[in-house]
């Protein structure tokens, strides 16, 4: 790395230090060569969104972040050290641009108000905020096959339905609704009427609690991408599958209220969860492969398909990879001969 670079991820970590510590603390966990050009993109990341929520005008603001985008990918950022770190990253790593310009897509939606109907809606928004996050954190981590990126799209799907799902009352109180207004009506609730006057009910419980479920589908599909990612990158996204989900579990025993409170996991909680995060995972009955969901299937594309070559491992990835090959034949054999064993004789 050049002394340029060195010193523009020093300010890029100032800037997250402050302003985004659970990034920083989370990024602990992934090894350097992952975390520095992971900083280097979340810095611009949060550019972005300050510059949507903080410009008087939210349209000039994206527009300038715009710009910044063309002129990185260009190789000519201006003169700012979050520009010039993400330039040398977006190159180093051949990241498709259309990855960073549908994160400028979902603030965009933010700024403009959108509505969302239906579920549909909104995985495209979460597409554009979280699927992103996933696919380009995953490209850092050397990792381009299309089946993981599928894996990691889902589980910054569940990360942000979970987010929704945890901040109900938070957002409407803020003149935002992400639970699809299609939902609500079924459960005999006017959206608009909620927003003016936010209140728990049966009703939005039943709502959150749909929501919640859908995370919960996505968080088990996500699990087998887990395994896609090289070793010392495995327990820091497991860390991040495992805690988002308990936030998830969180609401669930508020009886699905995140109206008139917000679930927070304990710090006791976080730590046992971080530990379990670190512990081999367990060989899983295989599952039938599974495409991306339909919305997040244009960011998965917009990488050009590979597959993870051995030969290009080093020695302790084979032999790990050896290891768990050799688990997983032995649970599949383990599980026929279960199968098998009440119908003999």
């Amino acid at each position: 790395m050049t002394d340029q670079f060195q010193a523009d991820l020093a300010a890029c970590r100032d800037l997250l230090r402050v302003g985004s510590k659970s990034f920083h603390a989370a990024s602990l966990l992934l090894p350097r060569r992952v975390r520095d050009p992971a900083t280097a993109l979340y810095a611009f990341c949060r550019l972005g969104d300050d510059a949507v929520d903080e410009a008087q005008d939210a349209a000039l603001g994206l527009a300038e972040m715009r710009a910044r985008l063309d002129a990185a990918y260009r190789g000519e950022p201006i003169d700012h050290p979050a520009d010039r770190a993400f330039a040398h990253v977006v190159a180093q790593h051949a990241m498709p641009r259309e990855l960073p310009e549908a994160l400028l897509d979902g603030f965009a939606w933010d700024a403009s108000g959108r509505r969302y109907e239906t579920l549909e809606d909104v995985y495209g928004y979460a597409a554009r905020v979280a699927g992103t996050v996933g696919a380009m954190m995953t490209l850092l981590m050397g990792v381009r096959r299309h089946a993981a990126l599928a894996r990691a799209t889902d589980l910054g799907t569940a990360m942000q339905l979970t987010n929704i799902a945890r901040d109900v009352g938070e957002d409407a109180r803020n003149g935002r609704l992400y639970l699809p207004r299609q939902w609500l009506r079924e459960a005999d609730i006017d959206p608009d009427a909620f927003l003016a006057a936010p209140r728990f009910s049966a009703g939005v419980a039943s709502v959150t609690a749909r929501l919640l479920a859908e995370a919960t589908r996505l968080y088990a599909r996500a699990e087998a991408g887990i395994a896609m990612l090289p070793r010392d990158c495995r327990p820091a996204i497991r860390a991040a599958h495992s805690i988002y989900a308990e936030i998830g579990a969180e609401v669930v025993r508020a009886g699905y209220d995140s109206v008139s409170r917000r679930a927070v996991v304990t710090s006791k909680r976080k730590i046992a969860l971080l530990a379990q995060a670190w512990l081999p995972g367990m060989p899983r009955r295989a599952v039938p492969h599974e495409p991306p969901l339909a919305a997040n299937a244009y960011l998965v594309h917009a990488v050009p398909a590979t597959e993870l070559a051995i030969g290009a491992q080093s020695l302790g990835d084979r032999i790990g990879w050896a290891i768990e090959l050799f688990a997983q034949l032995e649970e599949r054999q383990r599980l026929a001969e279960r199968d098998i064993a009440p119908n003999a004789g």
